[in-house]
């Protein structure tokens, strides 16, 4: 009975749009966090000396907003990515069980 409903499931349209589409939205966030990321350490490795830069008279440098930024921007990713999933992916993914059972 199992083997039945897998298969079914499997043959769904709307299974393999959710699966096409899930695949290729959580691969290009995770690619644009690794540019990010990777471009941070990167900067860190190659060009200290822009990082180590004063902004202004204080003791502030650059690398420290850069930085929080990149913590920011993984917050933001992932906001995006769980408001789709919530609303586009949970809402496939009920009508995919509707349709099944």
């Amino acid at each position: 009975m199992e083997d039945h409903l897998v298969q079914k499931i499997l043959n769904n349209p709307n299974y393999q749009h959710l699966r096409r589409t899930r695949s290729v939205y959580g691969w290009s966030l995770t690619a644009l966090m690794l540019v990010v990321y990777y471009g941070f350490i990167l900067l860190i490795a190659f060009d200290k000396e822009l990082l180590s830069a004063r902004i202004g008279a204080g003791v502030m440098t650059w690398g420290m907003p850069i930085g929080l930024a990149v913590i920011v921007f993984t917050v933001v990713i992932t906001g995006i990515y769980v408001r789709r999933a919530n609303d586009e992916f949970d809402t496939l993914t009920a009508k995919i069980k509707q349709e099944v059972l």
